[in-house]
């Protein structure tokens, strides 16, 4: 499959401008001293609900129907696809499960811990090595993390720019709390404002760094058969960090409703999206 340069560009751009957004989240915990739970809620609940609906009403079926014209097998499509798409799901848990609880990015934080006695203790509970072993484990986590995402980001724009955007903005969303997750504990290892904003800042690099993977190991072998099969795994990423990610953040930060409002709004403008601009999807 051939893409010009200014369709890889603008996937590139977008996947770049996803992960920056954590710096959103790191200017919140640098600039304010409250989480504004209520819009954290929902608009992580928001995000959710593009992710899942796009997944399934969007991503699986183009999926589906490049590896229905790769094998004129409609039976044969359907099990690569469904395959793929828990493979990418399997793949992100695996990602999940071998990144230790500590250093996870997204172990809710508020901004508040960047003040007062509750960081002054945290800091008293590390010497220098474990402080510099956690920043370690957090750099590593925050990678292994992003890199799927970037690389959902980055095939679904190459395929269709206007499910790229939509896509970039439910993970930019996503990342603004994850921005202050990865603020809070470098706050407390350092004890700067200022070092806990540009590191987590940063941090958001892992996300391009899918897509240059995604472009140079996969753009050689971008066949409509590897297309499907990446495309359904970038699904089945999607839903995982909704299902595991997204909710159960949202939750955290606000009521339960307000959750689930957020969740059926971003279905809604994603169903109304496909409804008035057919022919951007």
């Amino acid at each position: 499959m051939d893409f010009s340069t200014g369709e890889i560009l603008f996937a590139f751009l977008l996947t770049l401008g996803a992960g920056l957004s954590t710096g959103i989240g790191s200017a919140l915990a640098f600039f304010t001293n409250k989480t504004n739970k209520t819009f954290l809620s929902i608009a992580l609940g928001f995000s959710a609900g593009v992710m899942i609906y796009l997944s399934f009403i969007e991503i699986f079926p183009e999926a589906l129907e490049s590896l229905e014209g790769a094998t004129a097998s409609s039976n044969g499509a359907y099990a690569i696809t469904t395959a793929a798409f828990f493979g990418g799901i399997g793949i992100t848990m695996l990602i999940d499960r071998f990144v230790p609880d500590v250093a996870n990015p997204h172990e809710l934080k508020d901004v508040e811990a960047m003040s007062g006695e509750e960081a002054l203790e945290e800091r008293r509970k590390y010497d220098e090595k474990s402080l510099m072993r956690m920043g370690v484990f957090t750099a590593l986590a925050i990678a292994l993390h992003n890199l799927p995402e970037g690389l959902a980001t980055f095939i679904a724009a190459l395929e269709n720019p206007a499910l790229g955007v939509s896509i970039a903005i439910a993970i930019a969303i996503h990342n603004i709390p994850e921005g202050i997750a990865v603020s809070v504990p470098i706050y407390y290892a350092t004890g700067s404002r200022l070092k806990a904003f540009l590191y987590s800042f940063l941090s958001g690099l892992a996300e391009p760094l899918g897509a240059i993977f995604g472009f140079f190991i996969l753009y050689n072998f971008m066949t409509p058969m590897t297309f499907g099969i990446v495309f359904s795994a970038v699904g089945g990423i999607m839903v995982y960090i909704a299902l595991d990610e997204l909710l159960p953040t949202a939750e955290k930060y606000g009521r339960h409703h307000l959750v689930i409002y957020g969740l059926i709004a971003g279905m809604a403008v994603m169903a109304f999206s496909l409804i008035i601009l057919p022919s951007g999807f």
